[in-house]
């Protein structure tokens, strides 16, 4: 992946981020649990398609109307679940880790969009999708999860671990194009 990125004003990288804690979370979000579990994020639980919320190592990506996904790079892996089960407590729902179901690739830089604008159905253009949103979809022939993180643009990427090899080898051979001349 090093070795494919593309520098200058059509620049595009692609990276991987390991080791990032996931915990799927399902609760009711009109419960105190919800609260208690929003209270120990930071953020509260995001309540609608495609949002998104942070609040120091945790983003909170809203995945249905009762389903997150809690991404994490605090340092201890296992505490965030530890401490979002106790939120949770008795109450109605699950916190699962799900660490090893994904892995996260992240594409940014000036042509990032356009890399991805090759195989995305959704409409990444900055009025449709921009910084906070996240949603399910399909880049090539890969379901994943497309999060938008910041304006360069820079979105990351989490697809299954057992098709993340297919979907790198894809978004490489979309990016080798950026090394050329732009052709008007």
């Amino acid at each position: 992946m090093r070795a494919a990125a593309v520098t200058g004003a059509r620049g595009v990288t692609l990276t991987e981020w390991p080791f990032v804690t996931m915990v799927n979370l399902r609760v009711d979000p009109t419960t105190e649990a919800a609260e208690r579990i929003g209270k120990t994020l930071g953020a509260p639980l995001p309540q609608s398609c495609g949002h998104t919320a942070a609040s120091g190592p945790h983003t909170v990506v809203w995945l249905g109307p009762d389903e997150w996904l809690v991404l994490s790079q605090a340092a201890e892996e296992t505490a965030v679940t530890a401490e979002l089960r106790e939120a949770l407590g008795a109450d109605p729902g699950s916190v699962v880790d799900v660490s090893a179901n994904r892995t996260t690739l992240e594409l940014s830089g000036p042509a990032a969009r356009q890399v991805l604008e090759k195989g995305c159905p959704l409409d990444l253009h900055p009025r449709s999708f921009g910084p906070g949103r996240a949603l399910s979809t399909t880049v090539g022939p890969i379901a994943v999860l497309l999060w938008q993180v910041d304006d360069e643009p820079t979105y990351r990427l989490f697809p299954r671990s057992s098709f993340a090899d297919h979907l790198a080898r894809w978004l490489v051979d979309a990016m080798s194009e950026y090394r050329g001349p732009s052709i008007p």
